[in-house]
């Protein structure tokens, strides 16, 4: 009798050989960027990859530095089943060395990743984060500090939209 193995299983398995690096990044790393991480967390633990991928966020900026995500985005993520438990941090260094993938959530922190990449491998892990997602229209995933509810949901929208694609893209890169 043949036993039979779920896609899951066996596609966690062939990804096994290989754990990919993610590293979201955005301005203050209290609202995009951990938002990213959480989504992108669910997606992949949800397709049986959990121990294929190392996902972090992380700022430009250090101002927020050992915060908690902004109460208003872990509001509007636990609603829909993320929890934001990451604390901010700022892109260091040693982050160039470690992550596979550095993804950016607009220009701004893109140029910025770019000024700070020590060489050009470096440069080449950086990328926008809806990129992945052209369908959606937007290049951008903006920010949500100093606006109202929607924003926060508009947030959260595009990170599972780009989740799911860059999750794909990952995949078929193995």
């Amino acid at each position: 009798m043949l036993k039979t193995v779920s896609w899951i299983s066996l596609l966690s398995k062939m990804m096994s050989d290989k754990i990919h690096k993610v590293l979201f990044v955005c301005l203050g790393n209290i609202c995009r960027s951990p938002s990213a991480e959480a989504v992108f967390k669910s997606k992949v633990d949800a397709a049986g990859l959990s121990n294929a991928f190392e996902i972090d966020s992380a700022g430009i900026l250090s101002v927020h530095a050992g915060d908690a995500a902004d109460a208003r985005m872990r509001k509007h993520a636990l609603a829909r089943g993320y929890k934001l438990e990451s604390r901010s941090r700022p892109v260091v260094p040693q982050d160039f060395r470690h992550f596979d993938y550095i993804i950016g959530m607009d220009h701004a922190n893109i140029s910025d990743l770019l000024d700070r990449a020590p060489d050009l491998e470096s440069k080449a892990k950086v990328s926008l984060f809806l990129d992945v997602a052209p369908e959606l229209k937007r290049k951008e995933v903006p920010d949500p500090y100093y606006g109202g509810a929607a924003g926060f949901e508009e947030v959260l929208d595009l990170c599972e939209a780009a989740s799911e694609k860059l999750l794909v893209k990952l995949q078929h890169e193995s």
